[in-house]
Protein backbone atom coordinates (compact mmCIF):
# COMPACT_ATOMS: atom_id res chain seq x y z
CA UNK A 1 0.00 0.00 0.00
CA UNK A 2 1.26 3.41 -0.90
CA UNK A 3 0.82 6.66 1.39
CA UNK A 4 -0.26 9.42 -0.46
CA UNK A 5 1.25 11.87 1.73
CA UNK A 6 0.18 15.06 -0.41
CA UNK A 7 -3.14 14.19 0.14
CA UNK A 8 -2.80 14.26 3.78
CA UNK A 9 -1.20 17.42 3.73
CA UNK A 10 -3.80 19.07 1.94
CA UNK A 11 -6.79 17.85 4.06
CA UNK A 12 -4.29 18.87 6.57
CA UNK A 13 -4.37 22.23 5.65
CA UNK A 14 -8.12 22.30 5.11
CA UNK A 15 -9.06 21.10 8.28
CA UNK A 16 -6.66 23.65 9.92
CA UNK A 17 -8.81 26.42 7.49
CA UNK A 18 -11.81 25.33 8.52
CA UNK A 19 -10.75 25.53 12.24
CA UNK A 20 -9.50 29.43 11.27
CA UNK A 21 -5.63 28.56 12.35
CA UNK A 22 -3.00 30.01 10.87
CA UNK A 23 0.25 27.70 9.83
CA UNK A 24 1.95 29.83 12.36
CA UNK A 25 -0.66 28.37 15.30
CA UNK A 26 -0.76 24.74 14.40
CA UNK A 27 3.11 24.81 14.47
CA UNK A 28 2.60 26.76 18.21
CA UNK A 29 0.21 24.17 19.53
CA UNK A 30 2.31 21.02 18.07
CA UNK A 31 5.58 22.46 19.29
CA UNK A 32 7.03 22.76 15.73
CA UNK A 33 8.50 24.70 13.33
CA UNK A 34 6.77 27.05 10.86
CA UNK A 35 8.28 25.33 8.11
CA UNK A 36 7.58 21.78 9.41
CA UNK A 37 3.89 22.37 9.27
CA UNK A 38 4.34 23.96 5.54
CA UNK A 39 6.29 21.01 4.34
CA UNK A 40 3.19 18.38 5.67
CA UNK A 41 0.92 20.32 4.13
CA UNK A 42 2.83 20.01 0.40
CA UNK A 43 3.29 16.39 0.91
CA UNK A 44 7.15 17.26 0.96
CA UNK A 45 7.80 15.80 4.50
CA UNK A 46 5.97 12.36 5.52
CA UNK A 47 4.12 12.70 8.59
CA UNK A 48 4.78 9.91 11.03
CA UNK A 49 1.78 8.57 13.36
CA UNK A 50 2.31 10.03 16.36
CA UNK A 51 2.37 13.87 15.04
CA UNK A 52 -0.43 12.91 13.14
CA UNK A 53 -2.61 11.86 15.81
CA UNK A 54 -1.11 15.38 17.75
CA UNK A 55 -2.39 17.22 14.58
CA UNK A 56 -5.90 15.44 14.57
CA UNK A 57 -6.37 16.19 18.54
CA UNK A 58 -5.48 20.10 18.00
CA UNK A 59 -7.50 20.21 15.04
CA UNK A 60 -10.40 18.10 16.33
CA UNK A 61 -10.61 15.64 13.61
CA UNK A 62 -10.63 12.07 13.65
CA UNK A 63 -7.13 10.94 12.29
CA UNK A 64 -8.92 8.60 10.08
CA UNK A 65 -10.28 11.56 8.02
CA UNK A 66 -6.61 11.84 6.92
CA UNK A 67 -6.42 8.31 6.43
CA UNK A 68 -9.32 7.21 4.17
CA UNK A 69 -11.59 9.18 1.83
CA UNK A 70 -15.03 8.82 3.99
CA UNK A 71 -15.59 9.24 7.77
CA UNK A 72 -18.06 9.66 9.77
CA UNK A 73 -16.82 13.31 10.69
CA UNK A 74 -17.60 14.18 6.54
CA UNK A 75 -20.81 13.13 6.65
CA UNK A 76 -21.70 15.00 9.55
CA UNK A 77 -19.74 18.17 7.49
CA UNK A 78 -21.96 17.12 4.65
CA UNK A 79 -25.34 16.86 6.68
CA UNK A 80 -24.79 19.87 8.13
CA UNK A 81 -23.99 22.08 5.01
CA UNK A 82 -27.03 20.42 3.45
CA UNK A 83 -29.17 21.67 6.32
CA UNK A 84 -27.87 24.88 6.21
CA UNK A 85 -28.38 25.50 2.45
CA UNK A 86 -32.16 24.03 2.60
CA UNK A 87 -33.53 26.18 5.77
CA UNK A 88 -32.32 28.84 4.11
CA UNK A 89 -34.77 28.04 1.26
CA UNK A 90 -38.60 28.64 0.47
CA UNK A 91 -40.68 25.65 0.23
CA UNK A 92 -40.54 25.79 -3.56
CA UNK A 93 -36.80 25.40 -3.73
CA UNK A 94 -37.03 23.02 -0.90
CA UNK A 95 -39.69 20.90 -3.20
CA UNK A 96 -36.84 21.42 -6.87
CA UNK A 97 -34.13 20.53 -4.74
CA UNK A 98 -35.64 16.99 -3.54
CA UNK A 99 -37.17 16.30 -7.08
CA UNK A 100 -33.22 16.64 -8.48
CA UNK A 101 -32.02 14.76 -5.50
CA UNK A 102 -34.65 11.98 -6.25
CA UNK A 103 -33.21 12.50 -9.79
CA UNK A 104 -29.66 11.80 -8.93
CA UNK A 105 -30.53 8.77 -6.78
CA UNK A 106 -32.20 7.05 -9.22
CA UNK A 107 -29.65 7.43 -12.14
CA UNK A 108 -26.68 6.72 -9.63
CA UNK A 109 -28.82 3.36 -8.01
CA UNK A 110 -27.36 0.94 -10.92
Amino acid sequence: MSIDYSVIGKRIQEIRKKCGLTQERLAEKLSVSVGYISQLERGITRVNLDTLSNISSELDCDIIYFLTDVTINDKNFLNDELAKIFNDMNSSQRKMLLEIAEIIKKRTAY
